[in-house]
């Protein structure tokens, strides 16, 4: 949260999820590559906490480890724990915006 400020400043998870870096800023059209953003906007402490709590709830907990094991089989590893940071990005968000717990068996149904 000290490192967020005020969430409401995101109007949208989308956007609280970019500035977390957990979403790449590859433009495209049609299927091909068109440029790519700017890839060093946004705070890049939280980008390296959410990949350490992809990492510790790929240990920690089952439901995070089969959803990054059914992602890791569809694309490579990197990408699939960056798909599981996202997830936890958007779980924080939510958290922080409606002042609810964590509850995991929401993240994961």
């Amino acid at each position: 949260m000290l490192e967020v400020g005020n969430i409401s400043r995101f109007p949208s998870v989308g956007n609280f999820s970019s500035y977390c870096r957990c979403i790449s800023s590859i433009h495209t059209s049609n299927g091909k590559k068109k440029g790519v953003g700017n890839t060093k906007n946004g705070n890049k402490y939280l980008a390296w906490a959410f990949m350490e709590a992809s990492n510790f709830a790929r240990i920690y907990s089952e439901k995070a480890n089969a959803y990054y094991q059914r992602k890791s089989q569809k694309t490579n590893p990197v990408v699939a724990r960056k798909a599981l940071a996202n997830k936890i990005a958007r779980a924080c968000y939510y958290i922080m915006k409606d002042q609810v717990p964590y509850r995991e068996e929401a993240l994961f149904s």
